[in-house]
């Protein structure tokens, strides 16, 4: 759920991965950075903190040259402020930026055992790092350094590398997370997301394929298939993470979130006098749910545009501070009404539940809280901050109970065939893990816990850590 951006010979390319980044924030949130080649050396400047707070206009007179790469980092593995990206060694060769997750390391660390390179405090990005790096002062091209580390990479990574004249872009066998390419004034730069391609004005080219790793020289873009593909796309990217504006697949995220809502509302026809969304997420499926409906659509929620996306805050202790400063209810909206509330997802509960509270407070009849994707009933492994399966509210209660907990009227979730429906694409092409439990890339030793944990909480009669 990171994001990545990249830019090779663009002029002041460290100045258009800034923006690309900046575009990018809703991946990541906790610390954010770029690295840059002037052909001789990378210079690099990262810190804690959103983009716009890490980066200053003295930074860019450090981070000179045509060729960067930049990360903003949600953290999964590893404390944020130990671990910011792009990796880079002081007077190193090599940078690399990382979204994903490894959920097994057992073969990278074997392989760096074996090699005599110290692992010890290393997250999975850091440990991809030194296996490239590895090759790369055997005498290896990049290209060849990163066919030969492919094998250690047990999990899901869109990768940048950068040397000080090359550009590589790697993407896992089945690319559950996006990564497209654009060309800029004669040079190309590479992105999470095709709304970061908009806002530097760069033309949308191509999507990087699963399992293909594309090299930028000096003598163009060649592409090389490192592992043999199968598309299993996260289906949470249309649900949540990728912005509005972005494309997926040829698929508008926009317009698939309306869909969502519209095949709601014939799944879940509910008597109300108002449909209100939880901004942003729950803008688009309620204007579906509204159209299919015609039942009015109105912002009954304010957002404080200044306050970062909650699900994705570390711990949660700072989601819940978040949700309070996040919405602030309308009540002259709310007042007296039958109020339909329709958010993405419910994952922990802690959103849901304040949310519920706020519009009663504010004076409405009744509240319906309607979810435009299945239960979460599964932890993620790819890149997701939701390890454990006790801290799913849905994996640890049924459907009464959670709307009880939440103190709904009523609650009701989109079907999971109607999800797939709505995207316009076949569910074969989808990792729908979070839903259904089925992890196409292999998960490693975490799978035995997955079952265990949440038996054992149903033994002992404990509820979700949201609760």
């Amino acid at each position: 759920m990171c994001a990545v951006f990249g830019a090779f010979n663009c002029k002041e390319a460290a100045r258009v991965t800034y923006f690309g980044l900046f575009a990018l924030q809703h991946r990541g949130q906790e610390s954010s950075g770029i690295v840059s080649s002037d052909g001789d050396s990378l210079k690099i400047h990262k810190g804690t903190g959103l983009v716009a707070q890490v980066f200053r206009e003295k930074d860019f007179l450090h981070l000179k040259g045509n060729l960067a790469i930049g990360h903003n980092r949600y953290a999964t593995s590893g404390r944020s402020d130990g671990h910011t990206q792009p990796v880079h060694r002081k007077n190193s060769i090599l940078a690399i930026s990382h979204n994903g997750n490894l959920p097994s390391v057992k073969k990278i660390k074997q392989f760096l055992k074996e090699k005599s390179v110290d692992c010890s405090g290393l997250n999975d990005s850091e440990l991809m790092y030194e296996a490239i790096r590895y090759f790369l002062l055997k005498g290896f091209e990049l290209e060849d350094a990163i066919k030969e580390c492919v094998p250690y990479f047990s999990g899901v990574y869109c990768l940048l590398v950068m040397t000080k004249d090359k550009i590589a872009a790697i993407r896992d066998a089945c690319g559950i997370r996006p990564m497209v390419i654009g060309k800029l004034n004669g040079g190309f730069v590479i992105s999470s997301e095709t709304c970061a391609l908009n806002t530097v004005g760069a033309q949308f080219i191509r999507e990087i394929s699963p399992g293909e790793m594309v090299i930028f020289t000096k003598s163009g873009m060649r592409s090389y298939k490192v592992l043999p593909p199968t598309q299993k796309i996260d289906i949470f990217e249309f649900v949540y993470f990728a912005r509005p504006d972005s494309v997926i697949l040829g698929k508008s995220v926009n317009e698939v979130r309306k869909n969502f809502g519209r095949r709601l509302a014939v799944e879940y026809p509910v008597k109300a006098d108002i449909i209100v969304p939880v901004p942003d997420s729950g803008i688009p499926a309620s204007l579906g749910y509204s159209e299919v409906s015609g039942i009015p659509f109105d912002f009954g929620l304010i957002k404080n545009r200044y306050v970062h996306r909650t699900f994705i805050q570390p711990t949660q202790k700072l989601r819940e501070k978040d949700v309070e400063m996040k919405l602030n209810p309308m009540k002259h909206v709310l007042k007296d009404k039958r109020v339909v509330v329709i958010d993405d997802s419910i994952v922990r509960g802690t959103t849901s539940k304040k949310i519920v509270s706020m519009i009663r407070a504010a004076g409405a009849r009744q509240v319906h809280l309607l979810i435009s994707s299945p239960p979460v009933k599964y932890p993620d492994f790819y890149g997701i901050n939701t390890p454990n399966q006790k801290d799913l509210i849905a994996s640890t209660m049924t459907d009464s109970e959670i709307t009880k907990f939440i103190g709904a009227d009523s609650l009701y979730y989109l079907s999971f065939k109607g999800m797939i429906d709505a995207t316009g694409l076949q569910e074969s092409i989808f990792c729908t893990s979070c839903f259904s439990g089925e992890y196409p890339i292999d998960i490693g030793e975490r799978m035995k816990n997955i079952e265990f944990e949440i038996n054992i909480y149903r033994k002992n009669n404990l509820l979700p850590l949201s609760a």
